[in-house]
């Protein structure tokens, strides 16, 4: 069994030692300073854990792991030299080790574990060599006086929580072998102002960027498949967006919030607008939707007021519930003939609608889709109606006319409430041509 002793503050290990044991000098807090023989290897678990009277350490070249834990919670730690041999760096190696603020990852490293500098708020810097292949999850978490960061080349994915609350933060380049930024990666970075995101990455994952309220400028690659739930929720400063044609899916809430945001193109390949995906972005004033969206979903740009025009290209099929609620200065909808749904509330609330023309197409239309539409005078149902629900056009005070087909006014008379029946009128029918 190896005796480890400390002489006025200074930590003794035998220069036959080839591992530091595990919680060798756990929670020594009369320990200030360690030399560390060549003859050691490996830093073991819980080695110098809560060490905090330890000011500054020199990991030699002859070791390869710092293990699990080994430095937790050194808060008086300044400085570090790690060896040019350091392979690993284990979980929650320098996790707490709020005095630290500067470290040099050498080129050695290829695994920097979870947590391995969780909470060291005095760090200011961070350069990730091309070694590094692995980055854990919560890595940087919390490090509130970072503020710039460069990621390698061999990162193959920003792990969850990577750098989570990095409240200084203002800049992030992310390497080229990239190809995953996972869930909640940067989420409470409200200092970054710029992500250079690059053109190896697939996914931008759940919560990536939420919250980052300074990021006033964003280019999604066209490697880009993914945008999750709540990639760039609440990120107020972002102005516009071009969603490229790679993207296949746009997760719900992904830019709820985005006040600042005043315009939107979305790609060619997104199938589904997800819930609530653009809600509340009040400075919202242009949005072209790509042809091959099918759904808008629930409340997806509900309260933008100060959208003033949307065309729902002929790839769409239905229209969530609340999709366009509020949104009071919508004063042109033009819906695409695919359309077969216009689910409840759709466009409740749209007190600049002054006519809406309803195509063959739509089926069904839900409970108060346009209730609340106050300037609202003429309404044009297509031929296709199966069901109107309740309250359609609730409080639409100034509605003068509905167009119906012909020979149809009975029909809508049976489905429409009777206040309404004197404002039903049939259009003529349509002559048919002779081949």
């Amino acid at each position: 069994m190896i005796i480890y002793e400390i002489k006025d503050g200074v930590g003794i290990i035998p220069n036959s030692v080839t591992k530091i044991t595990d919680d060798a000098f756990f929670s020594c807090r009369e320990l200030n300073s360690v030399i560390i023989p060549d003859s050691v290897t490996e830093i073991g678990r819980n080695a110098f854990y809560g060490c905090t009277g330890l000011t500054s350490i020199v990991i030699p070249e002859s070791v390869t792991i710092i293990g699990d834990k080994a430095f937790y919670g050194c808060s008086g730690l300044t400085s570090i030299i790690i060896g040019k041999s350091v392979t690993e760096i284990g979980n929650t190696a320098f996790s707490g080790c709020t005095g630290l603020t500067k470290i040099v990852i050498p080129d050695s490293v290829t695994s920097i574990r979870n947590k391995a500098f969780y909470g060291c708020t005095g760090l200011t810097s961070i350069v990730i060599p091309d070694s590094v292949t692995e980055m854990g999850e919560e890595v940087f978490s919390g490090c509130i006086g970072l503020t710039s960061i460069v990621i390698g080349n061999s990162v193959t994915a920003i792990a969850r929580y990577a750098f989570d609350g990095c409240t200084g933060l203002t800049s992030v380049v992310i390497g080229n072998s990239v190809t995953a930024i996972e869930h909640c990666a940067f989420c409470g970075c409200t200092g970054l102002t710029s992500v250079n995101i690059g053109n190896s990455v697939t996914q931008i994952g759940y919560s990536a960027f939420k919250g980052c309220q300074a990021l006033t400028s964003l280019i999604i690659p066209d490697s880009i498949t993914e945008i999750g739930e709540n990639a760039f929720r609440g990120c107020t400063g972002l102005t516009s967006i071009v969603i490229p044609d790679s993207v296949t899916s746009i997760g719900y809430t992904v830019f709820e919030g985005c006040s600042g945001l005043t315009s939107i193109i979305i790609g060619n390949s997104v199938s589904v607008i997800g819930t609530a995906a653009f809600s509340g972005c009040t400075g919202l004033t242009s949005v072209v939707i790509g042809n091959s969206v099918t759904e808008i979903c629930r409340g997806a740009f509900k309260g933008c007021i100060n959208l003033t025009n949307i065309v729902i290209p002929n790839s769409v099929t239905e229209i969530g519930g609340y999709a366009f609620e509020d949104c009071t200065s919508l004063i042109n909808i033009t819906i695409g003939d695919s359309a077969k749904i216009i689910r409840d509330m759709a466009f409740s609330g749209c007190t600049g609608l002054t006519g809406i023309i309803i195509p063959d197409s739509v089926t069904e239309i839900g409970f108060e889709a346009f209730a609340g539409c106050t300037a609202l005078e003429t309404v044009t149902f297509g031929a296709g109606i199966k069901k109107i629900g309740e309250k359609v056009f609730s409080a639409c005070k100034v509605l003068t006319v509905i167009n119906v087909p012909a020979k149809k006014a009975d029909y809508y008379k049976s489905r429409l409430p009777e206040e309404l029946h004197p404002l039903i009128v049939e259009l003529p029918a349509e002559k048919k041509v002779k081949k």
